[in-house]
């Protein structure tokens, strides 16, 4: 038997980009107290966010869309486009107000999800975890509201349904009930299959989507008609 350490698991790398020096320091402390993750990156605009983050590899953002010279969406647009998608970070807006116009803007510009600037140091750190699992941080309800805003905002053209058609029958259910807000653990209930087995859809669904998360998987669901408000 050997007597070599188990090697730790690497912290998850935090990049915090806000103009208020006191709510990154804040951020930061709560962040750091964590065995599991440690801000490696501080921005206070979005200017110096995509800078940063064009050298530095890190895991997730939480991003303010409020920012003087550049704000939070076209910063997610511009890190996403200059990250290759195997090493894109996930991002999570921060916003003051729940489900305004920024955060809807967020989202279609490749955000993961959001999260309220006045949440409990737990909620931030359960997103944080949450996101980079690949899950959604919008709860249910929260997730029905965003996606009718999105689809209700145009914007032409409208995306094709190609992608929809290399998807099973199977993983064309499992996206309806992503859509609805279900949890992978809801959806194995409602299919009448295992959680692990649900998880292994969603990961198919987002391969033949190409999209980066859940979110914007059943964004593509919403815009393509697949999934409508209040079906």
């Amino acid at each position: 038997m050997s007597d070599t350490p188990a090697t730790a698991p690497r912290p998850l790398r935090i990049a915090l980009v806000d103009d208020q020096p006191l709510v990154r320091a804040g951020f930061s402390m709560v962040i750091d107290s964590q065995d599991d993750m440690e801000v490696v990156v501080q921005a206070a605009d979005g200017v110096e966010a995509v800078d940063q983050l064009r050298a530095r590899d890190v895991d997730v953002v939480l991003m303010d869309v409020r920012m003087p010279r550049m704000d939070g969406i076209e910063a997610t647009s511009r890190i996403l486009e200059q990250v290759p998608v195997e090493r894109a970070p996930r991002i999570i807006v921060l916003t003051t107000f729940d489900l305004d116009e920024y955060v809807v803007a967020a989202i279609r510009a490749g955000a993961s999800g959001f999260l309220l600037k006045d949440a409990q140091p737990e909620e931030l750190l359960h997103a944080i975890r949450t996101i980079h699992r690949g899950d959604a941080v919008i709860a249910p309800s929260a997730t029905r509201r965003l996606l009718e805003r999105v689809i209700s905002t145009p914007e032409p053209p409208e995306r094709s349904t190609t992608a929809l058609e290399t998807l099973t029958e199977r993983e064309r259910e499992v996206l309806v009930l992503m859509g609805r807000g279900l949890s992978n653990q809801e959806i194995g209930a409602e299919l009448f299959v295992a959680e692990a087995t649900v998880k292994t859809h969603v990961g198919r669904v987002l391969s033949k989507l190409g999209a980066r998360d859940r979110v914007q998987a059943v964004i593509i669901a919403f815009e393509t008609g697949l999934v409508s408000p209040g079906s």
